[in-house]
């Protein structure tokens, strides 16, 4: 695990520029997240996919299986090059640079670019709030009259790994990311140390790296639990939820994709705000998941990328 004063001293990354993921099909992938809300473009190689902020928080390629293609940070302008050097003293060797920024792979070999660039993550928590009806009104809306649950930006993503804390380590001596909590070597959310969500990068221990899930963020509780009947009615019913976390403390519905990893409907995470210390814990298992919700189904922790032969 990083030792804080070591994460503290360290140059960091500001926030997630986007991800790329490969999928078997982008059909498929163009249903999924167009009924999840997102604003998904599609060309002959690739999808991208915008939330209602407008930036691109994501592209999609075809493959002959599901697997995160590279994950994209930025920071600024004057941590570049510390950070640049971060990466190379904690172990990774530089990829080829296809274009901007520096590329390498972590310790479980997923492909990580590192540029300048804007801050996708709030600067401060953004409200979260749930109208109360008065007296002789009605609290409710016909559901004929339900508009569409459009997530207004990602919020974070959870990362297979075969050794949680070794990647704990590195991406807080190569990234700067910083410790929020903790359960065992089950699980481990780090976060930016400029604002930042809770988390911007959870790992979860199996026996191979894979993608797990993205995270949306929502305005409140209702559009989670609207955002769940949203995705039921267009054919999307496996998942878990909806619920509220411990660790992050944020209302969740998580809808099954169909490759077996999931996004997250999220809304009222709690928030670490920029040169706060987080007083980070390490939880019993029993106590570091839901506070409420359904039980776990039995294929929430399944990697379905374990024992795929990666492309990379």
């Amino acid at each position: 695990m990083s030792d804080p004063s070591v994460a503290s001293a360290c140059a960091s990354v500001h926030s997630i520029d986007h991800f790329a993921l490969n999928v078997p099909s982008l059909a498929d992938a163009e249903r999924f997240f167009s009924a999840f809300g997102l604003d998904v473009a599609a060309t002959d190689k690739e999808l991208e996919m915008r939330a209602t902020d407008g930036h691109r928080w994501a592209r999609v390629f075809s493959a002959s299986s599901k697997s995160l293609a590279y994950l994209s940070f930025n920071c600024f302008e004057e941590d570049f090059a510390a950070i640049r050097e971060q990466v190379k003293v904690a172990g990774a060797e530089l990829a080829a640079s296809p274009n901007e920024g520096f590329w390498f792979h972590d310790p479980d070999g997923n492909l990580i670019q590192v540029k300048i660039g804007p801050k996708t993550t709030p600067f401060h928590k953004e409200p979260c709030v749930v109208a109360s009806s008065n007296a002789d009104e009605r609290g409710a809306h016909m559901r004929s009259q339900a508009t569409t649950v459009r997530p207004r930006r990602l919020s974070h993503v959870l990362l297979f790994s075969p050794d949680v804390l070794g990647a704990l380590d590195f991406y807080g001596k190569a990234l700067g990311l910083r410790l929020s909590d903790k359960s065992l070597d089950i699980i481990a959310f780090t976060h930016a140390p400029h604002g930042s969500d809770h988390h911007l990068v959870a790992f979860a221990k199996s026996s191979a790296r894979g993608w797990h899930h993205a995270a949306w963020d929502v305005d409140n509780v209702n559009l989670v639990g609207q955002g769940a009947s949203q995705m039921a009615a267009a054919g999307f019913t496996k998942g878990w939820g909806t619920g509220r976390h411990v660790l992050g403390s944020n209302y969740f519905h998580y809808v099954q994709d169909p490759w077996g990893s999931f996004c997250e409907y999220s809304a009222d995470i709690d928030f670490v705000s920029a040169g706060q210390a987080w007083p980070a814990g390490a939880f019993a298992p029993e106590d570091s998941l839901y506070l409420w919700g359904p039980p776990v189904p039995d294929d929430f922790i399944h990697n379905t990328e374990a024992g795929v032969v990666s492309e990379d």
